[in-house]
Order: C-alpha cells, then structure tokens, then sequence
C-alpha cells in the first residue's frame, strides 16, 4: 500500500505537471521535479527511520526531533566559527564539530528515553519539553544569532560533491537507511524492539531488558534527527534555530503512519516509514509544481494525507470486504433462485 500511495502521487503529475518527470543536468548537477523529491526527502527520511523504531518500542512519538536537529546545527556551527557570527573559514576542526553536534542529539534523545523507559512518562507529553525548550537551547547555544559558515567544503554536505551529479543529502539518507537496515537484520535488535512494543511486560518475563531497550531507541532517533540537522545546516550554510528542523516532526509520524506502521506500537516496516517520507516529499513538490501557495499547502496536504490513511485503515478494509462478501452472497442467493 505505502508504494501503491507513492506511485498514486507520481502518477498524477502526468496530467497536473507534464514535465514533472524531465530531468536534465544544470552546473554538473541532476535537476528536475523528480530529483527535487529525492534530494529534499533526505532529511525527513532519517527522521522517520528514528521515528519508526521509538514508535514500535514505546507505542508514541517523538516530537522534538525538529528541535533536535535545530539543537545540533547550533552546536556543530558554533564549534565551526569559534563564536562568531560569519566566517570564511573553520576555527576548529569539522571532525570535532560534527561530533559534538552528535553527542549534544544524543544527549536530548537520552533525555526523552529517561522520561519515557525510566519514569515511565508519556512520549507525547515527555518529549514534549524538547519541543519546547529545544529551539530556546539553540538560541543560546548561538547566542540569539544566526551563524554563518562560509566555507565552500562546509556546503557540501547539504548541496553535492564537484563531479558527482547526485546532490550530497541522497548519499546521507541512503547510507543511513543501509546502516540501521543492516543492524537490525544483522542483529536481535529489530526483534527485540518489537517484542517490547507488543507487550513489555512479556518482554521482561522471558529476560530481555524493556526499559533500556525503549531508552536505546529514544538515544538512536536523538542521533539521527542530529545527523538530519548538519544536512540541513549544511543547505543553507548557518545555524537558523528558528526554522531548521520545522514541522518536521509532523511529517515524519506521517512518513511512520504512510508506512502502514501502527502508531501504539509493535511490528515495523522499516521501508515503508521510507517510502512514506518520500510520498510525503512528492506530495509537496507535486503542490508546489500546481502552484499552490505555501500558506495552502497544509489543507491539500491534510486532505491528501486524510485519503491515503483511511485507505491503509484496518477498519475501512474490513467494511469494504464486508460489502464485498453482502453483495456475493446477494448475487449467490438470486443465482440460487433462478
């Protein structure tokens, strides 16, 4: 089904936007509607990956990682300019910047996972905090100022590699997605997560550890949605705590959701949160090519979002299978009294 949406939202812009599908080569780089959906769904990707694995281990969400990702463009460009507002070039090491940025989502993500394994604390509500404070912590990390990084080697991983015609940002999510794909097939990991969302408590009757493995998930999204931050740092060159990161966390319970994941927890689809981040991405792009303005978007977007949803629900799978077996056993009976 999450495929089936995505190809539905393609599709429809043979006929809305006949050149949706064109792509042609612009200063050595990949351009076109199609390559705007894959370029600009990187972000939302990494996040749901995170989203989906605190969503089967706590049967909630986490929405801060909007915040997060603020938090750690802050901490990684504040490192880079020593404290000032704009430079052409690094006060301190990238290696050493990144790193902190990753520790500082780490930190928040184990914030969540105290809050929600440990005091056992609704995520809705215990994340809750971050997605306050988080943009108020990046404001103080910068000092109240956007900070600009302008250095050529900086943007690179927001924008694309000299010779590599793929942008930058499609190399992080793929990679990502290949990494948490490869651990959880490769380890009891996966298996472990959905036990704990089915039934914790069962979880710990046959040993396995439920409360560190939800605080583990809350650590792993906090990092990812760190990750997601330097990318979209990166695009834009600055640490922007205002708007990095922005309603992100909406479209990324949607992305969860889209997937066919059930949002109390359990069994996941790691690929299919994915593609659901890509539908929502092709969406936006496919509202933007009909010239829809942006204070709109939301309502198409909430309509659309409402359609396909309803169409992945148990309950309205059911009622259409049950209409279907009304009207055979209808059309069994008149054959009968024929």
């Amino acid at each position: 089904m999450p495929i089936v949406c995505l190809l539905v939202v393609l599709l429809s812009n043979v006929i809305s936007t006949p050149d949706f599908f064109s792509v042609s080569i612009q200063n050595g780089v990949l351009y076109g509607y199609v390559i705007d959906v894959i370029n600009r769904a990187s972000e939302l990707v990494i996040l749901a990956i995170g989203m989906t694995l605190v969503t089967s281990a706590s049967g909630g969400q986490d929405i801060s990682v909007g915040a997060v990702m603020a938090v750690a463009a802050a901490v990684c460009c504040q490192i880079l300019s020593g404290g000032e507002v704009s430079v052409t070039e690094y006060a301190n090491p990238v290696i050493l910047a990144v790193l902190a940025a990753l520790l500082a989502s780490a930190l928040c993500g184990a914030f969540n996972g105290f809050l929600v394994a440990k005091l056992g604390i609704q995520p809705m509500v215990a994340t809750l905090i971050l997605y306050t404070a988080g943009r108020g912590i990046a404001q103080l990390v910068t000092n109240g100022q956007i900070t600009y990084i302008r250095v050529e080697s900086y943007k690179m991983a927001g924008g694309n590699i000299a010779g590599i015609p793929i942008p930058t940002p499609v190399f992080f999510a793929v990679i990502t997605v290949l990494v948490v794909y490869l651990i959880l097939k490769k380890t009891a990991l996966g298996l472990y997560i959905e036990t704990v969302g089915i039934n914790g408590k069962a979880a710990r009757l046959v040993g396995l550890n439920s409360t560190m493995i939800k605080f583990l998930t809350y650590v792993i999204c906090g990092v990812l949605a760190g990750i997601a931050g330097i990318v979209a740092s990166s695009r834009i060159y600055s640490a922007d705590a205002n708007n990095i990161g922005l309603n992100l966390e909406m479209d990324a319970i949607l992305a969860v959701a889209l997937g066919g994941n059930f949002l109390g927890g359990g069994k996941f689809s790691l690929m299919g949160s994915v593609i659901g981040a890509y539908t929502i991405q092709a969406l936006t792009t496919t509202l933007y090519a009909m010239n829809v303005k942006a204070d709109q978007l939301p309502v198409y977007k909430a309509i659309v979002v409402i359609v396909i949803v309803t169409l992945q629900s148990e309950v309205f799978r059911k009622f259409i299978a049950s209409r279907r077996n009304r009207k055979a056993a209808h059309l069994a009976a008149e054959g009968g009294q024929k």
